[in-house]
């Protein structure tokens, strides 16, 4: 760059320098020494621009390397880092059983790997319209028609790079500064942070396992004010696995029907994975709810295509509208490829035909062997889920305990650590999910994995004790 000159041996110390700030930010000490510095500086706070200031050429130039606050609101989610750091020591030559991340262990079907295959080798590779190609948006409003009973337009249809961004963008399309997200509890790790991306106040409810860890309507009648905006419902829920039955969200929906502000957004990415007798109602084909909705749904799950990343929301057409803007200068339109493929998924048949229904049919064996296990087991509670493939478990007994060699159970994040260290099994703590009291386990693995699995949990839950009175 014109004018400006710096020494190699600078440049050197200033990239060692800013590698290295993050472990020293978490001290809380900004004690960084660049060879031009002649003392140490105090970290400012998060509030103020923290600058690095250097000495080129042409005379000195300060750095600033603070970021955002609504960067620093946010917390990483608790069930990737967990994902990643199991996958680093199997890496490293340690049996760890992964049970965390929520990914089905089957591959693509081949009809639709096929689909994305020829869509390579007939050049279909370059940009596609942002909300999506015609034929798919499409080919999902007569999926939502005669599986849901939703009628929908192309033009109220925008489809996405995964149901994740789909849930930003609605959010981020609806929420002002200051207005609340009620998010019933446990919910899944992403909704309280997307809330927070977009200045907006997550408001949590607690559900509990007695419940199956649904919403109750008077509680949700007592959160709700002025400042309310937008309703999440999960169902199928990630991470326990209940359904919310139709007599339920017909009373939801008479609550949403009394406040004109408050909109729902409702995530239905595990729509196609339940288990008899429960049904799937989706809350736009509710009376008076078409308007208020904001479906989101994709075909990472269902159709074991986590890697594909693609997701769509079907809403009135002035939310899509927000919505494509938003898309348009962030990501733009979703991978060619992947559209036809998800063309082909949907292709397959009703609720993904076959394919989808050898891969429900699994999900409910693993689910059935799990809840045998766990529920013999003295001290865990267990609420049977009817979607989805976790168990939330509730280990709240065990805390207070102690083990030999590792320390105090005190929560769900110290049982979960235990269970890696001693059981060399990978869980998602409960309050990652806003639930201290249990921990999620996938069942997106095979049945000779969680057997392995329970065989280990079971040999070293006998390692807890009673905590020992000082």
């Amino acid at each position: 760059m014109e004018g400006l000159c710096f020494s190699s041996s600078f440049k050197i110390t200033l990239q060692s320098t800013l590698s290295n700030q993050a472990s020293e930010l978490h001290n809380g000490i900004h004690s960084v020494s660049l060879r031009a510095w002649e003392r140490r500086k105090p970290i400012r706070s998060l509030k103020t621009r923290s600058t690095i200031r250097s000495e080129a050429c042409t005379g000195s130039m300060d750095f600033d390397t603070s970021v955002s606050p609504r960067a620093n609101s946010i917390k990483p989610s608790k069930t990737m880092a967990i994902s990643d750091h199991a996958t680093a020591l199997v890496q490293k030559g340690v049996p760890v059983i992964r049970l965390a991340a929520g990914e089905p262990d089957f591959d693509t079907p081949t009809a639709i790997a096929e689909a994305g295959i020829r869509a390579i080798q007939q050049g279909y590779t370059r940009y596609t319209p942002n909300a999506g190609t015609l034929e798919l948006r499409t080919a999902i409003c007569h999926k939502l028609k005669e599986e849901n009973g939703l009628s929908y337009t192309p033009d109220q249809i925008l489809v996405s790079n995964g149901a994740k961004q789909c849930i930003l963008q609605s959010v981020l399309a609806v929420c002002s500064p200051s207005d609340e997200v009620i998010i019933p509890a446990p919910y899944w790790v992403s909704y309280p942070e997307i809330a927070r991306l977009a200045d907006a106040n997550p408001v949590i409810i607690p559900t509990f396992i007695e419940d199956n860890f649904l919403l109750n309507p008077d509680v949700l009648a007592s959160k709700i004010n002025e400042k309310s905006r937008l309703l999440i419902l999960s169902t199928p829920s990630n991470p326990t696995g209940s359904v919310y039955p139709k007599k339920l969200l017909e009373q939801i929906a008479e609550l949403v029907a009394k406040h004109p502000r408050l909109m729902v957004l409702c995530d239905e990415i595990y729509e196609h994975i339940i288990y008899q007798p429960a049904e799937h109602t989706s809350f736009a084909s509710l009376p008076g709810m078409w308007e208020r909705t904001l479906t989101v749904n994709g075909f990472s799950k269902a159709f074991a295509m986590t890697g594909w990343r693609l997701g769509y929301l079907a809403a009135p057409k002035h939310f899509i509208t927000a919505c494509n803007k938003i898309q348009s200068q962030a990501t733009s339109g979703a991978s060619s490829i992947s559209q036809k493929a998800g063309l082909a998924a949907l292709g397959l048949g009703y609720a993904g035909g076959e394919a989808v229904s050898t891969m429900v049919a699994a999900f409910k064996e693993r689910r059935d062997f799990l809840v045998q296990r766990f529920k013999a087991i003295d001290g865990v509670k267990v609420s049977e889920p009817q979607g989805a493939f976790y168990l939330f478990l509730d280990f709240s007994s065990y805390y207070g305990s102690y083990v030999e060699g590792f320390g105090l159970i005190k929560d769900s994040d110290s049982l979960c650590r235990f269970l890696l260290d001693k059981a060399q099994v990978a869980l998602v703590p409960g309050d990652a999910f806003g639930d201290d009291s249990c921990v999620r386990i996938s069942y997106a693995a095979s049945l000779t994995t969680l057997q392995a699995a329970m065989d280990k949990i079971e040999k070293a839950l006998p390692l807890i004790k009673p905590a020992v009175a000082v």
